[in-house]
């Protein structure tokens, strides 16, 4: 099962993550050497351009718009395009996975969807499936979810699995003696905002402008201290801190009031409906996603056990919007074929031969698994509609032979005659009509053009569903006539309609 089928949009997009920390000038030089790597994987002449996006995006409209879960300076975005005529995108994929993780160790790899389908029905997530673990217990739902990721990495199928959150960034956590502080003159925020104003700058703490008067344009203005000012832990001791109130002698340094302590945390920090969650992220490759969730529910359901209390693991993105759907289109197909049943027995005005009609429909049912199974394609929602449309042709070509049946069985005939004369009388329409559906149904079944992967299921679906339901309507629906009408006798018509002659009729004597 899949969602929706891959469309070959003849570009991918790969993220890059580097250690937890990395500097970007760092990054930089690790995309530059992955880049070349790309070069040497995709032929020149295949190749038609790469473009680079490192860090977080300044703007926080485009980083609200970002989809690729950058978390800091040691992501990046490098999207590739293709030329016209290039090889199946799937298999430079598939390729790049398996050289990047080999020649970069400790470098996280995934790749993202890049077409415009598998975006909007991702929902902005960078991934098909999310498992969220939500929880106040950051550091054991941090366990919980690291082991979750290493058992998806055991499932086949599941490809490009990480913890968007990772709890490996280096930090160092000041602890501030308010007691000697508070002596000094000083509080606990006083220090925090000098330290802010040294190391992000007074936009931090007090925002300040300037107005170029001659052009009349507004700038924003930030002071901190220079960066290779602020290299070892000793510049950092011997920061200055003050109230900031001018005049009161309160200026001290930052190893007077404070001490550091080394810890980790992690890089980025995440909230669904307020509840802080750690995001498992994972994508699909050569299996249907359909499959890969089967093996993950029993790794879900382990984990459940082992999570910290109050906390709740939850399956998310399009792996529920899937289950959902398909969901819909199977009670849709129920309730259509329940429809088909009751319009027919209002026309036919009878409980038998609308269940005869439908009998075609269990060929078309499974034309369309065996067609599906043939041309290896999963079982989408187009694969759905499909036959769905299916349901429709079938039952018209079906009513066809059951009608003539009928009137043959009227007009006198055995059960059997009557529905070997229906079957061989309707043969050239039912197969006319059929073969009209499916001939038009080829280019599309085909997946000829750009795009053409999202309809072909759509097509191949229909083609396979008629085929057996064709076979089934001329040889399986005569033979189910004449089993369930052999027990109810023939009704003779008259052969004119003309009225009985009136010497036939006499009326009968009055006597005195």
């Amino acid at each position: 099962q899949d969602f929706f089928p891959s469309v070959d949009a003849g570009t991918f997009r790969l993220h890059v993550r580097a250690h937890t920390g990395t500097r970007l000038e760092e990054t930089a030089v690790l995309i530059d050497h992955v880049e070349a790597s790309i070069r040497r994987e995709i032929p020149a002449r295949e190749l038609q351009g790469i473009i680079d996006n490192l860090g977080i995006p300044i703007s926080g409209i485009n980083l609200s718009y970002n989809d690729s879960g950058t978390a800091g300076p040691a992501d990046a975005d490098i999207m590739v395009s293709l030329n016209t005529g290039h090889r199946p995108t799937a298999d430079y994929v598939r390729n790049l996975r398996l050289a990047l993780n080999r020649d970069f160790p400790g470098v996280t790899f995934y790749f993202l969807p890049a077409d415009i389908v598998s975006q909007t029905i991702n929902f902005g997530l960078p991934a098909p499936y999310d498992i969220q673990v939500l929880g106040r217990d950051l550091a054991g739902n941090q366990k919980v979810a690291a082991n979750i990721a290493e058992n998806l990495r055991h499932v086949p199928g599941a490809v490009d699995v990480r913890v968007q959150q990772p709890g490996n960034l280096q930090r160092l956590e000041f602890a501030i003696d308010r007691t000697k502080a508070s002596e000094l003159g000083l509080s606990e925020r006083d220090v925090a905002s000098s330290v802010l104003l040294s190391l992000s700058g007074s936009g931090q703490v007090q925002p300040a402008y300037w107005l170029d008067s001659s052009i009349g344009v507004q700038y924003l203005l930030n002071i901190r201290a220079p960066e290779y000012r602020m290299t070892s832990l000793s510049d950092l001791n011997s920061m200055p801190v003050s109230a900031g109130i001018p005049g009161s002698g309160n200026e001290q340094l930052l190893a007077n009031v404070a001490s550091y302590s080394r810890t980790n945390s992690q890089a980025i920090y995440s909230h669904y409906n307020v509840m802080p969650v750690i995001d498992v992220f994972g994508g699909v490759g050569g299996r249907d996603l359909g499959g890969v969730l089967k093996d993950i529910k029993p790794i879900l359901a382990a984990a459940q056990k082992s999570l910290p209390h109050g906390s709740s693991i939850v399956l998310r993105g399009q792996a529920e919007t899937m289950r959902s759907s398909f969901l819909g289109l199977s009670v849709g197909l129920v309730m259509a074929v329940a429809l088909i049943y009751l319009l027919l027995v209002v026309n036919f005005q009878s409980w038998l031969d609308p269940f005869i009609i439908l009998t075609a429909l269990t060929g078309a049912l499974a034309g369309v698994i065996w067609g599906l199974f043939l041309t290896g394609t999963t079982l989408s929602v187009p694969a759905m509609m499909g036959a769905i449309m299916c349901l429709g042709v079938a039952t018209a070509n079906s009513v066809l032979v059951v009608t003539f049946a009928r009137t043959n069985l009227q007009e006198g005939m055995t059960p059997l005659k009557a529905a070997w004369e229906a079957g061989t009388g309707r043969l050239r329409p039912v197969l006319m009509t059929a073969l009209a559906m499916i001939i038009g149904m080829v280019p599309m079944a085909l997946g000829l053009g750009e795009g053409g992967e999202q309809n072909a299921p759509l097509g191949r679906a229909v083609i396979g569903g008629l085929v057996l339901a064709t076979i089934a309507t001329l040889f399986f629906v005569p033979v189910v006539f004449s089993v369930l009408h052999r027990k109810v006798p023939a009704r003779k018509t008259n052969e004119s309609n003309e009225p009985t002659p009136s010497h036939e009729v006499l009326p009968t004597p009055a006597h005195a």
